[in-house]
């Protein structure tokens, strides 16, 4: 959501609350149909996080329809379906509903303790058979007797909901124009609790509802856009006030360090604590030091509001309600993280065995989403990057929660027993249970030296298309940009990263493997791709010919592994795919440095998967043959220099030759090779290392003795 604004601005002692901008096109919309009316002003409010976060908040509108059944007029209600965004939604993402029938509902509600058996009768009230499930905030809209409606969870009016003193400042801003209905957990009763109210105040337009956010109508999709933004304004307006009577969280007492110092410190941690969660599911970070967290965590109430926790049901139903809170003096201490990490667990355990009703859900992960660090910043751990970046902005948005409402009287949580029966709900239950399973490479991650070449892109392909998150490596900064753009439009952009490495280097290659654990946690898999390829007979192999290849082709494969070798082992084990070729097996025509360094790797492989085994780090090699198309090497003086050893044409008559060349008579492509890579990097081959794998539609000379 990197084109969304923030819900902060930054101030010279206090990070204020950012005013909404309006956004609204009288042409753009003067020419829209009333459904798209309603997308559009969705898009608009879902767009900006001052006013709603990712995923959050629900929009809707009573529009007339043609009944396919009858053929009459009815009075439909277009309403954000269950899991949608409604800054990205499309049409599709809306429920349709007769509204009569939801209304009607009334007289089957037995109340509050069969509240949940409501979201059952829902699917019965669809019109024109849409598939797009109806969401438990449905009733919010349906009871209220307005055209339009929006319900947004803006940081703004959450801090208002979540202060002591929240109704006393609502009445202080908005003079009795916009309600208070306290803490009732979302749906039906609600829905009704809220109707109720509006019809005992008709000059109300809005209502804050405790602990979750802000809701108000019109008769027009216009203003009621214009509404929503209007009253985040006032309250924003109204905190900066309380704001700059005092300093945030009572001031800084510990200091922020350098950014430098910040993100090494990441890159250390992060490696550690994913490889000390116990669970099934590897996990992917994602680490921010932004303002927000760096003076929260720094600040004199941090130990306080931190174990207080989350309290809109938005930000902790990703979050966790607490997090992880660790001293910055004893990061380099594993006993001392390993402690912290179980005593973690061990709390949310009893928070757990504290609150089960028989017949709940049994307990989730027990590890923490959230980690704070003073001086240093937030950690998010989730099963997949978007999740864990999402988690990581929840809990920027629950700080600024935090930092308003303590302006105003002091900050609440929910009770623990009302945060646990949301969490545990079993609505949310089958809301989870409904995701597709996971990819096989869900929460790993993958490091591709040689990133942008023909091998290392159709890798990187490969292990995405199976989940994986990606690291490109490679020295061409033009064709490393290229590549990590085509995979982002492929792919989900949060899984893909660059960075510029020349392997030959050990300070740019540590650089590359800290941005790796920083940007993703750590290590599961290495593919050592980076090449380059060189002809010339003995007498014309120059010492610099020969050191460049084994720069390389051997010392590269050497330091990259090297390198990784630390994260494997936090992270448990892992997998390194070196990319060799049938040269380090059979001796080819003028290509001595080429392929003796191939084979020195091939060499280097087995050595490294004995020094591996013990760690349960799995170290293979992939062989190819005459991988033209696609790839880089063969671009060069390598295709010219080779068709000239076998004293051809180095045009089609040399793929020819390669194919005729073959037991198979068939050309090897670079997604061939990474099928083989694919293997090696998964489960599927748990129980071999120092292995290899020849990827040459057949070569005798090649074979493996």
């Amino acid at each position: 959501m990197a084109d969304r604004t923030s819900s902060l601005q930054a101030g010279s002692e206090s990070l204020a609350f950012a005013v909404p901008a309006n956004l609204w096109s009288e042409p753009t919309a003067a020419v829209l149909s009333p459904e798209n009316l309603l997308l559009y002003r969705s898009n608009l409010l879902g767009s900006d996080l001052t006013i709603t976060n990712f995923g959050g908040g629900n929009t809707s509108a009573k529009l007339d329809e043609t009944d396919p059944l009858t053929g009459e007029t009815v009075k439909v209600l277009w309403v954000k379906g269950s899991g949608g965004d409604i800054g990205s939604m499309k049409l599709n993402g809306f429920s349709t509903l007769y509204l009569d029938k939801l209304i009607g509902l009334e007289r089957l509600y037995r109340g509050v303790e069969h509240e949940d058996e409501m979201v059952g009768y829902l699917p019965h009230c669809t019109f024109n058979l849409n598939p797009r499930a109806a969401s438990i905030d449905t009733p919010l809209h349906a009871f209220l007797p307005f055209a339009h409606v929006d319900h947004v969870h803006p940081d703004s009016v959450i801090a208002l909901a979540a202060a002591k003193d929240g109704e006393a400042a609502v009445q202080e801003i908005w003079g009795g124009a916009v309600g208070w209905l306290g803490w009732k957990r979302p749906g039906f009763d609600l829905g009704l609790r809220l109707r109720d109210h509006v019809a005992a105040n008709p000059g109300c337009i809005g209502v804050v509802l405790a602990g979750h956010g802000l809701i108000c109508w019109a008769d027009t999709s216009r203003d009621c856009y214009d509404r929503t933004i209007g009253l985040i304004a006032d309250a924003a307006a109204y905190l900066n006030t309380k704001l700059a009577l005092r300093p945030d969280f009572g001031g800084e007492v510990a200091p922020t360090l350098p950014a430098a110092d910040r993100k090494a410190a990441a890159a250390r941690l992060m490696p550690r604590l994913r490889g000390l969660m116990t669970g099934e599911q590897s996990k992917v970070g994602h680490f921010s030091d932004d303002a927000g967290s760096l003076q929260f965590a720094g600040s004199a109430d941090f130990a306080r509001l931190a174990a207080v926790g989350t309290s809109c049901p938005d930000h902790f139903l990703r979050t966790k309600i607490a997090p992880l809170v660790l001293d910055p003096a004893q990061l380099d201490d594993d006993a001392y993280l390993s402690a912290q990490l179980g005593a973690y667990r061990e709390g949310y355990a009893a928070y757990y065995q504290r609150c089960v009703h028989p017949g709940d859900p049994a307990m989730r992960d027990p590890n923490p989403v959230v980690v704070l660090i003073p001086g240093i910043g937030r950690i998010t751990f989730a099963a997949d990057k978007t999740t864990a970046r999402l988690a990581g902005e929840f809990y920027g948005n629950a700080i600024n929660v935090m930092r308003g409402a303590e302006a105003i009287g002091g900050y609440l949580g929910l009770p623990e027993q009302e945060a646990y029966d949301i969490e545990y709900w079993l609505l949310e239950e089958a809301k989870l249970q409904r995701m597709p399973k996971p990819k096989s490479l869900a929460g790993k991650i993958a490091l591709v030296t040689g990133g942008a070449g023909g091998i290392g892109i159709a890798s990187a392909e490969r292990l995405l298309a199976d989940g994986a998150c990606v690291m490109l490596l490679d020295r061409d900064a033009q064709t490393l940009a290229g590549a990590r753009e085509t995979l982002e439009r492929k792919f989900d952009a949060d899984r893909v990263r660059s960075s510029l490495c020349d392997v030959t280097d050990e300070t740019q290659i540590a650089a590359a493997f800290a941005d790796c654990a920083r940007e993703f946690g750590g290590l599961d898999i290495l593919v050592v791709n980076a090449g380059i390829a060189s002809s010339a007979s003995i007498e014309d192999t120059s010492v610099e010919m020969w050191s460049r290849n084994y720069d390389v082709l051997a010392q590269g494969y050497f330091l990259t592994s090297r390198e990784a070798f630390p994260l494997l082992r936090a992270a448990g084990g892992g997998s390194i795919v070196f990319i060799g070729s049938k040269n380090g097996i059979a001796p080819a025509t003028n290509a001595s440095a080429y392929a003796s360094a191939k084979a020195a790797a091939l060499h280097l492989a087995r050595c490294l998967a004995l020094e591996g085994a013990p760690h349960g780090i799995r170290v293979n090699t992939v062989n190819p043959d005459a991988v033209i198309k696609g790839s880089r090497i063969w671009d060069g003086d390598w295709r010219q220099e080779r068709a000239d050893a076998h004293g051809i044409d180095s045009g089609e008559e040399l793929e020819a030759h390669y194919r005729n060349r073959s037991m198979l008579k068939r050309d090897v492509l670079p997604a061939d090779v990474a099928e083989a890579v694919a293997f090696f990097a998964s489960a599927t081959s748990a129980k071999s290392t120092g292995n290899l794998l020849n990827v040459d539609a057949g070569n005798a000379q090649a074979f493996p003795r």
